[in-house]
C-alpha cells in the first residue's frame, strides 16, 4: 500500500443515505473513509489529520460545496476535490472545475463511474508523488531540487513542454517546510491576458464590470504556502511589472484596492522559453529574470534520457492497468525497442498518453505493437490490415469515452490524454454530430 491509499478520503454530504452509498463505494475500493454532514464539520476535521481527497455533494445548508471547496483550496492549496452535484449543470460543474475542483461527477452516476473517477484521482495521485527516473543526470537533479527545499529560495525551472517541471516543483513544496500549506498553480499561458491579473492579484467589489464580490487572486490563495507560475514566459510586460513588486515588497495589489496586502509565498517559476532570449527581444522584463533566477534548474527532455523510457511506461502500465481493472504484466520486447526509437517531442506527456491507450487497446497480458497508437497516428510501416485494426479500436475509444461523459468532448479529451481538436477532428472523421460540449 502506497502512501496516498494510508490516508483516508473525506467524504461530506448532508445525506445520510448518500453518506452511507458512497462509504460503502470507497471501501470496496480498498480505501478508507471518513463521513461528514456538513462543510463545517469537514472543515474541523481537516484540521485533524491529512486526506488524500474529498469527495463533497454540491447542493448543502449552510455552507455549500462551491464554498467548502473555496474554503479547501484557502487552507490546503493542493489536497484533490471531487465534487458531486445532482441539481447542476453543465456551466456550474465547469464553475467547479475553475475553482480548483480536480473533477466531478453530475447525478445519478454507477459505482463503476465513481469507482473509476476515484481511481483515476488516486492514480494521478501516486504518480504526483514519486520522481520516477534512472537517469543519473535526473537523479543529481532530483538530489539538488530536495537539498534547496529546506529554505525559502525562488527557483526557476527551464525545460521543454512534458519533461514534468511542474513535477519537479511538487516535489521542492513536499519536502521544504511549507509542505503542509497551499501549493497553488497559475499557468500562464492558459488564462487570457484580460482575466490574468484579477486571477494572480485578485479583485475587489466594483472593480470592473462583472465584479459583483471581492475575490482573493491565486497568490492571497497560496500565502504562507508555494505558488507556482508555470510558463512565466507568456506572461503580459505589464503583470510582470507586478509580479515583481510582489517578489521586492512581499505584498499585492488587489484589482481596485486601495492598500497593499502582504503575502508570504514561495516562488516557484517554469519556463520552456529561453528567457535571455525574451529579454534580449524585449518580450520579458529583465530585472524580474534576475529576481526569479536565484536558482535555476534545468530539467533535460526525455530523448536525453533513455534509462526512463522502459521505467516510465512500466510505471504508467501499472497504474492506468488497475485503473482499467486489468492485469496487464508489462510490454514485449519489440514494444521497448519501438518505444526507444521515438523522439518523444511531447516528452513524457506524451509517453503517458501513448501507454494510456495501450492499455486500453490491450487484450491480453502482455502490451504488443498491435497496442500503440502514437499521438500523430500509427506509424508508416504498420501493414493496411492493422492500421484498420487500430483504427476501429480508436474509433471504439473515442465514442466510448464520450458516452461515458455525456457528450462533453473536453472532460473526453482529457481523459483520453489528446486535444479538444483532435476529439472534435474524429468525430467529423467517423461522421459523428454530437453536442457541441
Amino acid at each position: 500500500m502506497n502512501a496516498v491509499q494510508t490516508k483516508p478520503i473525506l467524504v461530506v454530504d448532508d445525506d445520510a443515505q448518500m453518506r452511507l452509498a458512497l462509504n460503502e463505494a470507497i471501501q470496496r475500493l480498498g480505501y478508507r473513509a471518513v463521513l461528514c454532514d456538513s462543510g463545517a464539520d469537514a472543515i474541523g476535521k481537516l484540521n485533524q489529520a491529512p486526506y488524500a481527497l474529498i469527495v463533497t455533494d454540491m447542493k448543502m445548508p449552510k455552507m455549500d460545496g462551491l464554498s467548502f471547496l473555496r474554503e479547501v483550496r484557502r487552507r490546503i492549496g493542493n489536497l484533490p476535490v471531487l465534487v458531486i452535484t445532482g441539481f447542476g449543470t453543465v456551466e456550474n460543474a465547469v464553475e467547479t472545475m475553475k475553482e480548483g475542483a480536480t473533477d466531478y461527477l453530475m447525478k445519478p452516476f454507477s459505482f463503476d463511474t465513481l469507482s473509476r473517477t476515484i481511481e483515476s484521482i488516486m492514480a494521478r495521485l501516486s504518480s504526483d508523488r514519486e520522481l520516477r527516473t534512472a537517469n543519473p543526470a535526473m537523479q543529481r537533479l532530483v538530489q539538488l531540487a530536495g537539498n534547496l527545499a529546506a529554505n525559502d529560495i525562488t527557483v526557476l525551472i527551464q525545460g521543454e513542454s512534458g519533461t514534468g517541471k511542474e513535477l519537479l516543483a511538487r516535489h521542492i513544496h513536499q519536502m521544504g517546510r511549507r509542505k503542509n500549506k497551499p501549493f497553488i498553480a497559475v499557468n500562464c499561458a492558459a488564462i487570457p491576458d484580460n482575466l490574468l491579473e484579477s486571477e494572480l492579484f485578485g479583485h475587489e467589489k466594483g472593480a470592473f464590470t462583472g465584479a459583483m464580490e471581492r475575490k482573493k487572486g491565486k497568490l492571497e490563495l497560496a500565502d504562507s504556502g508555494t505558488i507556482l507560475l508555470d510558463e512565466i514566459g507568456e506572461m503580459p510586460l505589464l503583470l510582470q511589472a507586478k509580479l515583481l513588486r510582489v517578489l521586492q515588497e512581499r505584498e499585492i495589489d488587489r484589482v481596485g484596492g486601495k492598500e497593499p496586502v502582504p503575502v508570504d509565498v514561495r516562488v516557484i517559476a517554469t519556463t520552456n522559453r529561453d528567457l535571455g532570449e525574451e529579454c534580449a527581444g524585449g518580450r520579458f522584463r529583465e530585472d524580474l529574470f534576475y529576481r526569479l533566477n536565484v536558482f535555476p534548474l534545468k530539467v533535460p527532455p526525455l530523448r536525453e534520457r533513455p534509462e526512463d523510457v522502459t521505467l516510465l511506461a512500466e510505471a504508467f502500465i501499472k497504474s492506468y492497468s488497475a485503473l482499467a481493472g486489468k492485469n496487464i504484466r508489462g510490454c514485449a520486447a519489440e514494444v521497448i525497442e519501438r518505444l526507444h526509437m521515438k523522439p518523444w517531442r511531447g516528452n513524457v506527456r506524451e509517453l503517458e498518453n501513448v501507454m494510456q491507450r495501450a492499455v486500453f487497446l490491450c487484450n491480453n497480458e502482455v502490451i504488443g505493437t498491435a497496442d500503440l497508437m502514437f499521438d500523430n497516428g500509427v506509424e508508416p510501416e504498420e501493414n493496411p490490415g492493422q492500421n484498420g485494426r487500430i483504427h476501429d479500436m480508436e474509433k471504439e475509444m473515442i465514442l466510448k469515452t464520450l458516452k461515458e461523459v455525456n457528450g462533453n468532448k473536453t472532460k473526453a479529451a482529457k481523459i483520453l490524454g489528446v486535444s479538444v481538436r483532435t476529439v472534435r477532428n474524429k468525430l467529423s472523421e467517423y461522421g459523428q454530430k454530437l453536442p457541441l460540449v
